[in-house]
């Protein structure tokens, strides 16, 4: 097979600004719900039917989010440009244009979500969207990787447990932002105010009394009723964080048990398991500061960090393999079929 010429440093540069800048959309798009405010701009896609309104009060949050949206989405649109023309391998000029396609969505569904004044599925489609946009700017930008690169020459595969176990802890991860999109876009952040109990018991019971005892806790506080619905979703995401807690470590024992682990594996799930610590810190602060905007943000920027550290777990320790022929290339001659003594031989 034709060596592929090695990617263009600053495409590959390129690749990890997209990346960076989209852990950053995901942090400002958390301030809008976390600040209260998404309909603090009631128009799009301009503001107020200007492009630069004053930045006052919620408009600083939801305008700035907007900004900052329109600045990814170009970063994308020329980055796939330049996969376009200057990468060789299909499958990475490809997942640029998904990319792009998944940016143009998500712009969409922001806009959808403010002229429909934040539907609950279109607003948690649009922060799972992000999610998933997040993945895909990982994928490119370790596709360009000089590590990939190295490993396309000298591949060492990890343990097959440790690849399972990597898929399994992602899909885990994943669902658990689902729910956290869930419970932040239904009001249920709050829906039960104590931590580490959940209205007193290790375990609610999800009947009157427990939900009466939970409206009590939350009237003490300043805080208004809510349904027996909302507990079940924050119930729901602290029991994901939970599970989240165990996939990890055994994520961890696997990794450090495997005699094939490398040590960039090994670094990158001790940075996993960091993560996860701050991530539970950052989601009891949540609830004892009464979601104080800041504090639940970076719970959000965590969880994204969480999820994108996983995903490069994920592909350093799945093996790398040569897919197709660089573009240009042309294909390997088909050898003539072969006749022996008036028999059809088959090319071998």
């Amino acid at each position: 097979m034709t060596a592929q010429r090695s990617p263009d440093p600053w495409l590959r540069r390129y690749a990890k600004l997209v990346c960076c800048s989209t852990f950053f959309l995901i942090f400002v798009g958390s301030l809008v719900t976390s600040t209260g405010s998404g309909l603090s701009v009631p128009d799009w896609p301009l503001s107020y039917g200007m492009l630069f309104p004053p930045m006052v009060g919620g408009i600083f949050y939801e305008h700035g989010h907007r900004m900052v949206a329109a600045s990814v989405g170009f970063l994308t649109l020329m980055m796939a440009a330049w996969l376009a023309f200057a990468e060789q391998r299909r499958w990475l000029r490809n997942l640029g244009f998904l990319a792009l396609a998944a940016v143009i969505a998500q712009g969409l569904l922001g806009g959808i979500a403010v002229l429909f004044l934040l539907p609950t599925p279109v607003s948690v489609s649009h922060a799972v969207l992000a999610q998933t946009f997040l993945l895909l700017t990982i994928v490119v930008a370790y596709g360009l990787s000089r590590e990939r690169s190295r490993r396309e020459q000298h591949s060492v595969d990890a343990s097959l447990a440790l690849q399972r176990v990597s898929v399994v802890a992602l899909a885990i991860i994943f669902v658990q932002l689902i729910l956290g999109a869930l419970m932040r876009h239904t009001g249920s952040g709050l829906a039960i105010p104590d931590f580490p109990l959940t209205g007193g018991h290790l375990v609610p019971a999800f009947d009157e009394p427990t939900l009466a005892r939970i409206n009590a806790m939350r009237f003490d506080i300043g805080l208004r009723p809510v349904t027996i619905g909302q507990v079940v979703i924050h119930f729901a995401h602290r029991l994901g964080a939970l599970f989240v807690l165990l996939a990890v470590a055994a994520l961890t024992t696997v990794a450090l048990r495997s005699a094939r682990t490398q040590r960039r594996i090994t670094m990158t799930v001790l940075a996993l398991d960091l993560l996860v610590v701050l991530q539970v810190t950052l989601g009891a602060l949540t609830v004892w500061s009464r979601k104080a905007p800041y504090v639940t943000s970076l719970h959000v920027l965590t969880g994204a960090l969480v999820l994108g550290t996983c995903m490069l777990l994920v592909l350093r320790s799945h093996p790398v393999r040569l897919t197709g022929r660089p573009r240009g290339a042309a294909r390997s001659p088909v050898p003539p079929a072969v006749t022996v003594s008036g028999a059809y031989q088959v090319p071998g």
